[in-house]
């Protein structure tokens, strides 16, 4: 008997690294690496090598994102993977189509997972904290380091611990008859990351201001103004 040739209907794409996160200064090209290499790259190369069999079956792919492909504001290559993730995946879908591939992109908020620990988020901080140069760290300061950590202690307390609100969506990709393009993952993701990616660019660049950490510098520049 000659054995059944592989069959594969479905493809959930949801490997992924966060860190290390910070100001663009604070990087070396190294750490864009770390991140690009698995949540994009990794990405794109598993779904090349599995094509084939997906077009066979006229089956699906599901690519986990991130709200922070949409509207990108921490610095470091997790933004710039995700906005990756979503133009492959737009661009997978569309050449797909005339072969019955559907593919689906799922943007999740801030859930309690092993990508948002603040022990790792906190050591990879402090990290590239010591390796900055002097005139860098001045200008950003020991508050705004302080303050860095206590942001992201914040936002873990925010995270949602229902992982289920992002594998319905991937169930829903997978098994649904006429699948979403997009889905929208946790309450922060659906009422205020997507809609504010919306927003004029002045609008987010101001609410972000206000959330986000000011360096040193910045305070200095407007007591000059004043």
């Amino acid at each position: 008997m000659h054995p059944k040739p592989a069959r594969l209907f479905g493809l959930v794409n949801n490997a992924g690294r966060a860190t290390p996160m910070a100001p663009t200064d604070w990087m070396q090209i190294d750490d864009f690496h770390t991140i690009l290499d698995v949540n994009l790259m990794g990405l794109i190369e598993i779904t090349l090598k599995l094509l084939p069999l997906l077009k066979k079956a006229k089956g699906r792919v599901v690519n986990v994102a991130s709200v922070m492909g949409r509207l990108a504001f921490l610095g470091g290559g997790y933004c710039l993977s995700k906005w990756g993730v979503e133009a492959f995946s737009d661009i997978l879908r569309r050449d797909m189509q005339h072969f019955g591939v559907k593919v689906s992109i799922i943007e999740p908020g801030c859930f309690k997972t092993g990508v948002t620990s603040s022990e790792v988020i906190e050591r990879d901080l402090l990290r590239l904290w010591n390796q900055l140069t002097p005139e860098v760290r001045e200008s950003y300061g020991d508050k705004y380091f302080v303050e860095c950590k206590a942001q992201r202690f914040s936002m873990k307390r925010l995270c949602d611990s229902d992982i289920s609100k992002v594998t319905k969506c991937m169930e829903h990709a997978l098994m649904a008859k006429y699948p979403r393009t997009r889905y929208g993952s946790g309450w922060d993701a659906k009422f205020f990351w997507l809609p504010l990616s919306y927003a004029p660019t002045l609008l987010s660049d101001m609410m972000l201001r206000m959330l986000l950490p000011t360096p040193a510098a910045n305070h200095f520049v407007y007591a000059v103004i004043d």
